[in-house]
């Protein structure tokens, strides 16, 4: 663009040598070069697409996590609900696992619906971390009343470029807590 010859240049051979363009000349083309605003899209384009693929890409994987997020937390209750049911009156109305006020893990409530449950919405059961069902006192009840809670952690891999999330994985936890059929006569075991 600056090498185009306007009326105050001279040649390289009118003046005896030199780059063809002068000074002011050059300051003129920097100017117009300025001035242009061609390439000026690209330039914004180049900007403004990692940004919107990063909140493309970040809604998607934040929206998985909370996917992932509701099914944990719905295994957990299909857990302690099976949990605290007892077993019919032919049976001796027991709990399918052992009141235990310390936790437990390798539960019948855990083999039989919450591995099950984690499953069928295509997560991993192994993944799980910390599984803790037992027997305590509920809260925010009055009066106080015996129940289990079942709680544990999974983990999701958020993959989201650009940004410190990136190849981060975060543990979501989950907790639920139901009252005992049959209150126990001696209070939590």
């Amino acid at each position: 663009m600056c090498t185009q010859r306007t009326s105050d240049q001279q040649t390289s051979q009118e003046r005896g040598g030199g780059s063809g363009i002068r000074p002011r000349g050059l300051i003129k083309c920097l100017r117009r070069m300025a001035a242009a605003e061609t390439g000026a899209e690209l330039l914004e384009f180049a900007f403004v697409v990692p940004m919107l693929l990063t909140l493309l890409v970040g809604i998607f994987w934040i929206g998985r996590a909370y996917n992932v997020y509701e099914n944990v937390t719905r295994a957990a209750r299909e857990g302690t609900r099976y949990a605290v049911l007892p077993s019919s009156v032919a049976q001796g109305n027991t709990e399918a696992d052992a009141l235990s006020t310390s936790c437990t893990s390798n539960t019948v409530a855990f083999t039989n619906y919450v591995a099950p449950v984690l499953a069928s919405d295509n997560l991993d059961p192994s993944l799980v971390s910390g599984y803790c069902q037992k027997t305590a006192l509920l809260e925010n009840t009055y009066p106080q009343q015996c129940g289990v809670s079942i709680s544990f952690t999974y983990p999701v891999p958020l993959t989201i470029p650009f940004t410190p999330l990136n190849a981060t994985t975060i543990s979501i936890p989950a907790q639920a807590q139901m009252r005992l059929e049959n209150q126990p006569a001696g209070g939590c075991q």
